[in-house]
C-alpha cells in the first residue's frame, strides 16, 4: 500500500485527486498507476485502469490470474469491473468510498457470485493514511476555489468600478 501511496503522490503533483494503485505478481510490483483523468482528459484514465494496462502488458496477457492489486481508495464500477474482467484473484484496498464505492459498500461488484470471477477482497489497509491525503487535497481544493471566487469578486469589482468611472466621466463631457 505504501508504494500505492506513492503513486496517489504523483496525481495530487499533477492536480488530480490522489488515488493511486500497484499490481503485485510473485512478489515484486509489476505496475503502477495514478489518476489522470483531468491531465489525459479522458474517464478512462483511472489509477486502477491505468494500472491494469500496465500488467497486462508485462504479463503479455489480459489475464491477470495470480496478481494482487493495491489501491488507496475502493474501485468505482468501470475499476471494479475492469478488476473482475481481467480475472486478478486479490484486491487490497486503503479506503472506502461512499460516494462511487464499488469494491462492497455501493455496491459489490469484486465478490459477486453471478460473475464468472470473484476477487478476494481486504478493506482498510493503511486505511488513515489513504484517507488522509484524500481529505488534504479536498480541503486544499476547497481553499484554492474559495481564493480563485475571492480574487474574481475582486476583480469584478475593479470592473465594474472602473466602467462607472468610465461612465461617469463621459456623461460630464456631455
Amino acid at each position: 500500500m505504501k508504494a500505492a501511496l506513492k503513486q496517489a503522490e504523483k496525481a495530487i503533483a499533477l492536480g488530480e485527486v490522489p488515488i493511486g494503485a500497484v499490481i503485485v505478481y510473485e512478489g515484486k510490483i509489476i505496475a503502477r498507476g495514478y489518476n489522470r483523468r483531468n491531465t489525459d482528459k479522458t474517464t478512462l484514465a483511472h489509477a486502477e485502469i491505468a494500472c491494469i494496462r500496465k500488467a497486462c502488458k508485462k504479463i503479455g496477457d489480459w489475464r491477470l490470474e495470480g496478481c494482487t492489486l493495491y489501491c488507496t481508495l475502493e474501485p468505482c464500477q468501470m475499476c471494479a469491473g475492469a478488476i473482475i474482467q481481467s480475472r486478478i484473484d486479490r484486491v487490497v484496498i486503503g479506503t472506502t468510498s461512499p460516494k462511487s464505492g464499488c469494491g462492497g459498500t455501493l455496491l459489490n461488484i469484486l465478490q459477486n457470485p453471478d460473475f464468472n470471477h470473484q476477487a478476494e477482497v481486504q478493506y482498510d489497509v493503511m486505511r488513515e493514511e489513504c484517507t488522509e491525503i484524500l481529505q488534504r487535497f479536498f480541503k486544499d481544493l476547497r481553499r484554492r476555489n474559495k481564493e480563485q471566487k475571492k480574487l474574481l469578486r475582486m476583480q469584478a469589482a475593479m470592473t465594474g468600478s472602473q466602467s462607472d468611472t468610465a461612465m461617469t466621466g463621459s456623461q460630464s463631457d456631455t
